[in-house]
């Protein structure tokens, strides 16, 4: 097997531990404290962290071997959730149940440090892609990752909903501990050749810092990079409301067992979709394909939560699923074809940051305002007084206008994305750029 596939069945592994370990949490503090404040709460307390160590997590991936950065993060996450484990065994009566407890939120944070480690993958795995497979062929490489992640997502739900309604987070805890020590433990004896570049005797080395400043001019060398990547991130201000009230949603119309296996079920998109880009790639325009399926998939959240049905639902999730991959390969297709090997790890690092840095925002906000200001308003407020008859009251049809009101918003702006200078601008580029497998600025460039 070569070094790629085994990267990515190691991912694989990584990918199923630390979604089992988010997804449960979550779940498993809604069960017990039924506070759509507090899921929101978690999904914030997820994207601050993602934010605030992206461009940390950029420069350790771009200033180590990869593989060294992969286990590091294993080894961390290990700890992370060791401790985690501990508090549970160690519980205050009742501790867990007050969502404004200091006992639950500590516990929640090692948790989460457990799960944002393995972010340090979702960086080094790209420029992995950079390094072992040509430029003709990275697109379709892309969507292995993508079906990875899909796979990961499939386990996971069905895990996690089954292990939070007969295990609670004692048993997700263990079985993380032993699949991190396994990844761990693979991890560790995966040959890779990353083809490292010396530096020439007369040029002094890159000091080993995160360098904000360089990152930056690298990116603004490109026409068209920056919009790329502040679009993507005007998404992620949308997609946090997903992360704070999805679960809540569904778990409102059926239980966590059978929430739990549905996702898995619809996980399966990811797998389809990642099958089909390895076969046929992105098309000769992969930002094209990015705004394509942004303009589908925001039209689909318009009305996937119209009325109040789980299998309007799961038909709007499917599609999310199954075109997520396309966006999330066409994004690192550019990037790994216009930006330099050696500052793939600060680019994505400092995507990652950029792009997640308007998501806390949304899901810090989204829970309390759905708590206390759109549910009521939809439940014996004027919003239930105007279109409650249709489309319904109470609780559940709260969190769903508040999909459609955002499904309307990005379906807005990526309808002029697509019709921007920056779009033109970018799509030139990336059709005439040289590359010469180590990233599309050329070395000596003013870019670097």
């Amino acid at each position: 097997m070569s070094p790629f596939h085994q990267i990515l069945g190691n991912n694989l592994v990584a990918n199923i531990t630390n979604f089992t370990v988010w997804f449960a949490v979550t779940f498993w503090v809604y069960l017990e404290t039924q506070s759509v404040f507090a899921t929101g709460m978690i999904a914030g307390v997820y994207l601050v962290f993602t934010a605030g160590f992206g461009f940390w997590f950029g420069s350790i991936v771009d200033h180590n071997p990869k593989k060294l950065a992969m286990l590091g993060s294993s080894i961390v996450s290990l700890a992370f959730y060791a401790a985690s484990l501990a508090m549970v065994l160690f519980e205050p009566q009742d501790a867990f149940t007050n969502p404004y407890g200091p006992y639950l939120w500590v516990f929640i944070l090692l948790v989460m440090l457990g799960v944002i480690a393995g972010n340090i993958r979702s960086i080094a795995l790209p420029t992995l892609v950079t390094i072992l497979i040509p430029e003709d062929r990275r697109d379709k490489a892309n969507g292995l990752v993508g079906m990875v992640t899909g796979i990961g997502f499939l386990t996971t739900s069905v895990i996690s909903g089954f292990l939070v309604a007969y295990g609670g987070m004692f048993g997700t805890l263990i079985l993380a501990l032993a699949f991190t020590l396994l990844a761990a433990a693979h991890i560790a004896f995966v040959s890779i050749d990353e083809g490292r570049v010396e530096a020439t005797p007369d040029a002094p080395a890159e000091p080993k810092r995160v360098d904000i400043a360089g990152t930056i001019r690298v990116i603004a060398a490109v026409p068209g990079l920056f919009a790329l990547i502040f679009f993507a991130t005007f998404n992620n201000f949308l997609g946090g409301i997903f992360m704070a009230l999805l679960d809540a949603y569904g778990l409102s119309l059926v239980s966590v067992e059978v929430w739990g296996l549905l996702f898995g079920v619809l996980s399966t998109a990811f797998i389809i979709s990642g099958i089909i880009i390895s076969k046929t790639g992105l098309g000769k325009n992969p930002l094209k394909t990015l705004l394509t399926v942004n303009i589908i998939t925001w039209s689909v959240c318009t009305v996937f939560t119209i009325q109040s049905s789980i299998w309007l639902l799961a038909a709007g999730c499917f599609v999310w699923m199954f075109l997520a991959p396309y966006a999330e390969a066409a994004e690192h297709t550019t990037l790994q074809k216009v930006v330099p090997l050696e500052r793939q790890g600060r680019v994505f690092g400092f995507a990652q940051s950029v792009e997640q840095a308007a998501s806390p925002l949304t899901a810090f906000l989204i829970g309390p305002l759905t708590q206390f200001v759109v549910i009521p308003f939809m439940t014996d407020g004027a919003g239930a007084d105007l279109i409650g008859g249709w489309f319904g009251t109470g609780q559940p049809r709260g969190i769903a206008l508040v999909f459609t009101v955002a499904g309307f918003v990005g379906l807005g702006v990526t309808i002029l994305a697509f019709n921007s200078r920056y779009y033109r601008d970018l799509s030139a580029v990336y059709a005439k750029g040289p590359d010469d497998d180590e990233g599309g600025v050329p070395e000596g460039s003013p870019a670097q």
